[in-house]
């Protein structure tokens, strides 16, 4: 048999192949639109946290100095949140994610409305105005947000076509941003964003998850986001603390779920009301959220601080995880520009501290993220995401058998209660836009 002939480099070729892959081609703009964009992500989500984190200490500030105006000005801040949301950049209310799962089936429609320049600064602007009202909402999902219309931005200016997978990465980048979770961010962006495990996902858009991290590491430092916990539980506890925690969590969780969504998609009388009147709806939200705030002085903001005291073994008011549950729902189901990844956080922290009350002989800190897992799971239905997010958070990789059994069965748990996913749910009120 003959051997091949090795190709010749002719002039012709070459100017073939700098066509098909030279800087000029598609593909090599594609490239950079991905890696520029990666890298813009991870710049946007630190810049953005730290303005959301001075907000929130702005407001610490305030509530401590002035105790009960909060009963006044909460109420008015989520009404006027509500008014100016609706009236300017009705596509920037909620969390950002359901507005990222919407774009990924029109992303081309998305770039003039959900994902555009207008509707993530509005967002911006107005999560932290919600963060300066005391409102309990997170960062996350807006990062989410955000980080898919830095995407569209790097996408319009190498003047490439904006893909489906590519608005998923964004997405996905900004958790990996948020959170400093590099493996999360993908995870959840096999398991929430793209709706389906074959969603093709080259390695150029995987690539983009971690530079977004590396990126956001690099300027906020090499930090675990609930600080270094790594906890344990030994087997023949885990088999019986994980059931109590799974299933009570899951609970838990898919009623906020339940909650969220009826007001959002069901035809209530309630939701009826809530529709026809949303500022004024609004302003009753950010009354129970002030009242709830003044009355435990714990509940504004993130709970951030509550739920890393919890982890850390901190004693903690059994009441607070029922008492955030109630004001991370009021807020959420308000109108108002804001995400509930943290908030959600902090709710299953509390759960976990109630479990520590029915298991007083157990290591605190394992039993707490058991709870957060659950719960959250419960909330967002992402057992994998919800794993590996705790276990990068705490480093408490040791825990990871356990938390995956809690996790799967606060799945099983929430769907019993939700048929439906949260996201997905919220999703299709952005459809079209």
């Amino acid at each position: 048999m003959p051997s091949r002939l090795p190709r010749r480099w002719t002039p012709r070729r070459v100017r073939a192949l700098l066509r098909s892959r030279g800087p000029t081609s598609i593909l090599f703009r594609r490239r950079v639109a991905v890696i520029t964009g990666a890298i813009a992500i991870g710049i946007v989500a630190v810049l953005f946290a730290k303005a959301s984190d001075a907000a929130g200490e702005a407001f610490a500030r305030f509530a401590r100095q002035w105790r009960w105006a909060p009963l006044v000005t909460t109420p008015l801040g989520f009404m006027a949140l509500v008014w100016i949301t609706r009236r300017w950049v009705p596509l920037a209310r909620g969390s950002g994610i359901p507005q990222v799962m919407a774009a990924r089936d029109a992303p081309i429609a998305a770039t003039r409305g959900l994902i555009a320049v207008r509707t993530v600064a509005g967002k911006a602007l107005l999560t932290m105005g919600a963060v300066l009202c005391g409102a309990s909402v997170g960062r996350e999902g807006p990062t989410v947000q955000l980080a898919a219309a830095v995407m569209n931005v790097s996408h319009r200016v190498m003047r490439v076509r904006l893909r489906s997978s590519v608005v998923i990465a964004g997405g996905a980048a900004g958790v990996a941003a948020a959170f400093n979770t590099p493996l999360a961010g993908i995870l959840f962006a096999i398991e929430e964003l793209a709706a389906a495990y074959e969603q093709r996902m080259t390695l150029m858009v995987l690539s983009s998850i971690v530079i977004a991290g590396m990126v956001a590491q690099s300027l906020a430092g090499d930090y675990v986001y609930f600080g270094a916990i790594g906890a344990h539980l030994p087997l023949a506890s885990a088999l019986i603390v994980v059931p109590v925690a799974g299933i009570g969590g899951g609970l838990s969780g898919g009623l906020f779920a339940k909650g969220m969504l009826a007001l959002a998609t069901g035809g209530g009388r309630l939701t009826r009301w809530s529709k026809a009147r949303p500022v004024l709806f609004a302003g009753l939200c950010g009354a129970i959220v002030a009242v709830l705030g003044v009355t435990t002085g714990l509940t504004w903001g993130t709970g951030y601080g509550a739920a890393r005291a919890m982890i850390t073994g901190a004693d903690a008011p059994l009441w607070f995880g029922p008492a955030k549950f109630v004001a991370t729902l009021a807020t959420a189901v308000a109108g108002l520009p804001g995400g509930i990844f943290a908030p959600s956080l902090a709710v299953g922290a509390g759960v976990g501290n109630l479990l520590r009350a029915v298991f007083p002989g157990e290591s605190a800190r394992a039993v707490v993220i058991l709870g957060m897992v659950a719960y959250f799971t419960g909330v967002v239905r992402a057992p994998l995401t919800a794993v590996i997010i705790l276990a990068e958070t705490t480093a408490s990789r040791g825990l990871m058998l356990p938390m995956f059994a809690a996790a799967f069965l606060a799945d099983g748990a929430s769907r019993a209660v939700c048929r439906e996913k949260l996201y997905h749910g919220l999703s299709r009120t952005f459809a079209g836009n």
